[in-house]
Parts: structure tokens; sequence; C-alpha cells
């Protein structure tokens, strides 16, 4: 399907807040619109009060208006089910429909986010306000795609989510005997002998059983979807013309599959938000777009959301360096975002996010901020032809959305940051130049070259199959520690961990030895290993590096490598600092065209060169000015 429908080239645009304002700012907005070379804007997302002020009863006219006004402008809708937001005559009338935190405690209104999936009410509502919508504008010549509620992620532990998880683990296991082995349910008493008996892991006296917890993540993120599912079948019934998508949002309080909720949607949008000021914001922002190209399965996507002015971090928001914000969407659209959208579009006079940057300031267009966005949004018409060709990528990071989730909690020898072991490998084959593609570990890895496992902790039958004729066939895997340390149960995989795959790798790995946290152990010839350690024993395999330094590691292998049918498995041990990640890669012969501080993404016949460095930077024959991007024609 095409997407947005009816709109050539580039999307440029973002979140829009028509109900935050008088009418007569609208008549401006269009205006200006136009001017910064806006074409799709979202609308709706958080009006569910405002469209139905109370139950069963509808206010449409102010958004008759808006979408009449905003055709007329030439400015394209992503129109949203506002279920995100449920009204106070709503969590009044249903309490129960609040999410509950692990501690029991139920959420009051007053926020964003407060419903239960599983609450009855909220999902017989949520099915009545976007068919409402759908009654009502599924033919409107403004509306170019549907955007089902928002950022999905609001776990609840109620009642109602205890009856929804009991019958979706009746429905995977079967019988109690199937889960209870699952559960490995002898341990600590907690053999179950009714399904009543089996409550959300909310918060108890010390560790939680991990088995339960990743089961409870999975539930809840097909409750998530299912939800999704009931308002974009509504949606779908009313005009399958039109495209139909919910935002991804990032982080380790996201209960939502990726993987699994790509196959859902007419296209893969995402909401990025790096989280760090200094040149981990490109870093991230890279990350992003290609976990979100790569759940598009390699092709299309859309970037939602961004802020247009400041980076956000736990210190507050920083400020933006001039070009900073055009840089950052065009790491995105070189790498898939077929454009770049914003929250938002105009900045609030009130409310939580009042502080939240927009295209449009507090200060209005005769601004710093606006005259960028008028400067990029119509630079983008003039480069949408380049954009047609897919983006080139031999070398593919498996991402473990259950390895994620497992590795968080607190029962494991020591702490591991698994979005972190991702993200350094990421970075570290950025600044070689290297342009990565995502995949699952139980996906098609036929076309990359290598393929690297950085601590896929949770480890399937089915996975590990996968790995195996991957390399048989004479792909190069390198996995990192812990990988294949438990199966989809978190049952440990005995005799060695590594999913079963110790001949794939020529190793057994006989003990976990986290070392004091801050201490380095060195390599021999091949930087240092931080953190965390594992005792290795040579199966076939030959050893590439040694620990120099360590107590029980010392002169113990590191690193390995094993021929395996066509191609080869190589085994990192430990938790590597980025120099010895870069030595490695070395060895690997991974290296690129573009490098630190500067991206190269080929794509079909043209380059995309962003350079995010002080000094200009020359790839080719192409010079780019320090903090510029540039497109221009791939070499031959």
């Amino acid at each position: 399907m095409d997407w947005p429908r009816g709109l050539d080239g580039l999307s440029y645009g973002g979140d829009y807040n028509p109900e935050q304002w008088p009418e007569e700012v609208w008549d401006d907005d269009v205006l200006l619109m136009r001017e910064a070379g806006v074409n799709l804007v979202t609308v709706g997302v958080f009006s569910w009060a405002r469209l139905e002020p109370r139950e069963g009863e509808y206010d449409f006219a102010w958004l008759d208006t808006v979408l009449d006004k905003l055709h007329a402008g030439g400015v394209r809708v992503n129109l949203a089910t506002p279920t995100a937001s449920p009204p106070p005559w709503f969590t009044l009338a249903h309490p129960d429909a609040l999410n509950t935190r692990p501690d029991g405690v139920r959420q009051v209104h007053g926020s964003r986010d407060t419903y239960d999936v599983c609450a009855p009410a909220y999902r017989e509502a949520s099915r009545r306000i976007a068919a409402a919508l759908a009654e009502r504008y599924a033919e409107h010549p403004a509306l170019a795609m549907w955007h089902v509620h928002n950022e999905y992620g609001s776990a609840s532990f109620s009642e109602h989510a205890e009856r929804a998880f009991r019958e979706w683990l009746e429905a995977k296991y079967g019988t109690l005997d199937a889960l209870n082995a699952a559960w490995w349910g002898s341990f600590w008493s907690q053999h179950y002998g009714e399904w009543d008996q089996i409550l959300a892991p909310r918060a108890t006296q010390y560790l939680a059983n991990p088995a339960h917890e990743l089961d409870f993540k999975r539930f809840t993120s097909d409750a998530m979807l299912e939800h999704y599912k009931e308002q974009r079948d509504l949606l779908r019934e009313a005009n399958p013309e039109v495209p139909i998508t919910t935002n991804f949002v990032f982080g380790q309080w996201v209960p939502v599959d990726p993987w699994k909720w790509a196959e859902e949607v007419d296209l893969v949008a995402f909401d990025s938000y790096p989280s760090h000021p200094d040149e981990r914001a490109e870093q991230q922002s890279a990350l992003h777009a290609d976990l979100s190209r790569s759940w598009a399965g390699g092709g299309d996507w859309l970037l939602m959301e961004q802020a247009a002015a400041t980076v956000h971090s736990k210190d507050g928001s920083v400020a933006k360096s001039p070009g900073r914000m055009a840089r950052h969407s065009m790491i995105h659209i070189s790498r898939g975002s077929k454009g770049a959208l914003f929250f938002q579009w105009r900045a609030g006079r009130g409310g939580a996010e009042q502080w939240h940057s927009a295209l449009v300031p507090h200060a209005g267009k005769n601004t710093r901020m606006f005259r960028e966005v008028v400067d990029f949004g119509n630079t983008l018409p003039g480069i949408a032809h380049t954009v047609e060709a897919p983006v080139e990528a031999t070398v593919a990071i498996l991402w473990s959305t259950e390895s994620w989730w497992a590795t968080a909690r607190p029962h494991l020898p020591a702490p591991v940051d698994y979005l972190e072991n991702v993200a350094q490998i990421h970075r570290v084959l950025r600044d070689r130049g290297v342009v990565v593609d995502f995949a699952s570990p139980e996906g098609d890895l036929s076309k990359y070259s290598t393929v690297i496992a950085p601590t896929t902790y949770v480890l399937s039958k089915a996975a590990a199959e996968n790995l195996r004729w991957f390399t048989a066939g004479g792909g190069r895997l390198v996995a990192s520690y812990l990988t294949g340390a438990v199966d989809e149960h978190c049952q440990v995989w005995l005799d060695g961990y590594l999913g079963g795959l110790t001949d794939l790798f020529g190793i057994r790995v006989t003990e976990h030895l986290p070392q004091p946290a801050g201490e380095r152990r060195a390599l021999w010839n091949f930087g240092a290993a931080e953190r965390f350690c594992e005792l290795v024993e040579l199966r076939g395999a030959q050893c590439v590096t040694q620990y120099a330094t360590g107590e029980l590691i010392e002169g113990q292998p590191a690193v390995t490598v094993n021929p395996f049918g066509e191609g080869e498995a190589w085994y990192v041990s430990c938790k590597l600092a980025d120099d010895a990640w870069d030595r490695l890669f070395e060895e690997l012969e991974l290296a690129g065209p573009g490098g630190r501080g500067v991206d190269v993404v080929d794509r079909g016949e043209w380059r995309f060169i962003v350079n995010h460095t002080e000094s200009e930077a020359q790839v080719g024959h192409v010079i780019v000015p320090a903090g510029s991007w540039a497109v221009d024609k791939k070499p031959q």
C-alpha cells in the first residue's frame, strides 16, 4: 500500500493541536505551513475530551473546520484516534479502567496514558470513538492516513490484566503442567494448581520469577496489539484505501515487541528522542533509524516525532545548535524514513509539555528556529527522487526484544545493559563507516555476510538453528557474552550455554565471572574487557586473544573463532570496551566510506553524507562543510 495517500515525495510536518488555540490562529497556521513546506500533519492525538465531551455525545464541528482548512491549504492529514488520553468523564465513570502500578496502586486521572487496555469499558469506548471518526472522516479529501492511539507502552497490573493474562497463558500452554514446567514452578513453591492462582507479577518480597515476568511482557504486548487491531479493523472497513499505523516509541518501560507489531501496521512509524545532548544524540538517532527500517523489513518507514530545537536528557533539555535539526532529520531520511515529522507544530502556552520545542516557537515565525524549519522544508522536494532505492547493508545486528526485557531483571550474575551492548556495537561500526541492518534472531539472515549477536541472552531452539544454518551456509557469526544463556522460558541451556550451539562455536562456556565494577581486564593486543567475563573451554575453536590480567581468567581465551560448514563463528566472552570492538572489526575487515562524525549511506546511485563535525569533510570527490549535509551520485 502506498503511503501517505495522496502525497508524493517526502513528508514534512508534525503533530498539530488546533484545539489548543482559538480559531483565528488556524488560518495563520495553514499559511505558515505553506511557507515552511509542511505537507503532512498529525491531528487529534489528545483530543478525546473535545471530540466526545460526554459519553456518546460528539462535537466534530471544530475538527471539520480544521480538516477543511488544511485541505484547502494543500496540507494532508494523519488523523489520530485519541485513545491514549481518555477524558475525565470516562475515568470517573470507570475507575477500574485506570492502569494499576506493579505495587497495586491504581493511578488517577491528570496526566496521559491513564488507561488499561484489558479493561472492557476502555476497549468498548476506544472502539466507539474510532468508529465515529471512521464514519465521519474516512472519505475526507484531506485524509492521508490513520494514526491509531499514541506510543503504546503503559502496562497495567490490574485484575482485568490478570484475567486476560490467565486466558493468554492457557491458550499458550494448554495445561498447568506445561506452564509449571516452563516456569520451573517447583522453585520457591511456585507450582500452580489452578489457573486462578496466577497473578500479574506485581511487587513482591524479593526476586520475582523471570519466566513469569517475561511471559507477562509478551502478554502485555499482545494485549496492546489487540487494542490496536480492533481500531485498525474498524478504520479499514470504512475505507480500505487509507493506510493505518501507530507510532512506536523506545524504552525499557515499553512492553511492545516491534517485530511482531510491524506485521500488523501498513507502515512502521517511530518517535525518536535521543537521551544525551552530546554526540550520542547522533549515535542514538542512527540506531533508531536502522532499527525502524529493519522492523519495516528493510523498506520505507516514517519518522513520526522528534524534537525540533532541543535534545532531552536526564538533566533537562539542551538546545540544538544551528543546523542540528536538519542533520538529525537527514540521519533518518538517509536511512529510510520517507520524511521528517516533529512534535509539535506550534509550542503550547500551557500544559505539561508547554516547554517542549516546536516548529513554531512561542516567539512565533520571526525566530531562528522557524527560519531553519522553512529552509529545511523547502529543501526536501529537491531530494525526493534520491530516496527510492533501498539502504545498502551487508552486516546485521540481532535485535532481541525478549533479551532486552529479560536482562533488565536483577537476578542475573551481574548487571547487564542490553541496549548499551547493542548500541555500542552499532556505534563502533558507525564510526568505522559501516551501515547495518537489524535482524530478528529467528528472521531471514540470508542477505548478510556478517551477523552480530550482542548478548542475545534469550535464544529459542528455532533461533539457535537459524544461526546454525546461517553459519553453515557461509555466513560469519559474531556473538558476545551471555548469548544463548537461556531458552525462551528463561531456563538455562545446560552443558556450556550458547543455546546448545557449543559445536557451532567450538567452545563450552563453563563459568560466568563478573568482575568488580570499574575495573578493566586487559586482553593481549586487543584492548580491554569491562565488568563481565566468562571462562571458556576450547572444543576445536582457535583462541584469537587471551585475558592478560584477572584472577581466574588470566591466560584464558577471551575471543575465539571456529570454522563451521562454509562459514565461521566468533565468540567474545566478555564485555569489550569500544577500542577492543574496533580492533575486532578491523580484524574482520568491516569498514565503509564514512567515519566518526560523518555518516555516509548509499542508496542505489545516490550517496547521502551528513557531516556532524566542526570541520569540512571530504568523501570521495564531495566536500561537505562543517555541520552540513549533501546528496550526490555514488562513485562507480
